[in-house]
Parts: structure tokens; C-alpha cells; sequence
């Protein structure tokens, strides 16, 4: 049997039809058929999932924070949450000096025991491991500042394996693809 997956979004800012694109994609991909059962959205967009949802009726287990740009939301900054053997710290990352490195996030997810750190904030994806916790940032479905353009990630946990990500390109005509990331 297949391992449960974790969809990963941030900072859609608005755009709803990208947002819907990607729930329509996850939701032919989640239970019962598919392994996409629980999603965590990282901010800066957290008006934009409602509409979303109801445009496609993907339900799941959501995992939300508010990001910088999130108002009228009385949601945490930070979360800490378990998924299958993992435990996930999960912030937008704006409280973190995500641009001047990475050890207040690494800190962060440390002293909550967790092993992965998913945020946001940057709009540019990227996988990595630093001092043991892998960090994850899925980039951003509705304004992205990287060449490979609007992405998520979709997680895998493996029984007793490290995570597993890919990330998924959302090209102008909507279409989706896996595509590669640099470290």
C-alpha cells in the first residue's frame, strides 16, 4: 500500500483559479483512491481556500497558520502537527530571517521536535537539510519569484524512510507537472 501524502501550499495572494487548479489536481489524487489526505497551507492566502474548496469539493484534513499577509484569521503563526512517523513544524517564515539564513527556522523546529520544517514567505521553493531538520518550502501557487514559476509540494512518508518531496509546476494553461528543484 501506498504511504498517506501531505499536499503543501503558500502564498496564493488572491489567486483563486490557480488554487482551484491545484485542489482539482489533488483531489483526484486523494481517498479513496489516491494517497492526498491531509494539506498544509503555509499564509498569505488563507481567504483564498474557502472559495477554493467550494469550487471543487476536495476535502481533507487542513493544516493552516497565517502568513504576514493574513488578516481577519484568529490562526497561529506557527503549528506543530504529527503525520504518519513525523513530526512537521510548519510557519510562514517571515519571523524567521529566512533571508539571511536558516537556523532561527531550524531552531524553531528543533525545540518543538519536530524533524521537517515546511514555510513559506519567499515564493521560491527549495529543499534542504540544515543541522538534521529538513526544511521545505513549496514556493507559491498564485506569485511566484522563481524561474521554474508557480509550484507546491506534495510530501510522502515512507515507514521508517526520510520524507520524500516533489514539487509540481503549474504552467499559464493551468496544466500541472512534476518538476525539479535546486538545492
Amino acid at each position: 500500500m501506498d504511504s498517506k501524502q501531505l499536499l503543501v501550499l503558500s502564498d496564493t495572494h488572491g489567486h483563486i483559479p490557480a488554487l482551484t487548479t491545484v485542489l482539482n489536481w489533488a483531489k483526484d489524487r486523494s481517498p479513496p483512491n489516491g494517497t492526498i489526505c491531509v494539506a498544509a497551507f503555509l499564509g498569505d492566502g488563507l481567504s483564498d481556500i474557502r472559495p477554493a474548496v467550494d469550487a471543487t469539493g476536495f476535502l481533507c484534513d487542513w493544516k493552516l497558520i497565517n502568513g504576514n499577509n493574513d488578516f481577519g484569521f484568529s490562526l497561529p503563526e506557527s503549528s506543530v502537527f504529527d503525520f504518519e512517523e513525523h513530526r512537521f513544524f510548519i510557519c510562514h517564515g517571515h519571523r524567521y530571517t529566512l533571508y539571511g539564513g536558516y537556523n532561527a527556522l531550524v531552531a524553531a523546529a528543533r525545540n518543538e521536535g519536530a524533524d521537517v520544517a515546511l514555510s513559506g514567505h519567499s515564493h521560491v521553493p527549495y529543499k534542504k537539510t540544515v543541522s538534521g531538520i529538513q526544511l521545505i518550502n513549496p514556493g507559491s501557487v498564485g506569485r511566484p519569484r522563481s524561474k521554474i514559476g508557480a509550484t507546491f509540494a506534495v510530501i510522502e512518508c515512507p515507514p521508517d524512510k526520510p520524507v520524500k518531496v516533489k514539487f509540481w509546476g503549474i504552467n499559464s494553461r493551468g496544466y500541472i507537472r512534476e518538476t525539479m528543484v535546486e538545492n
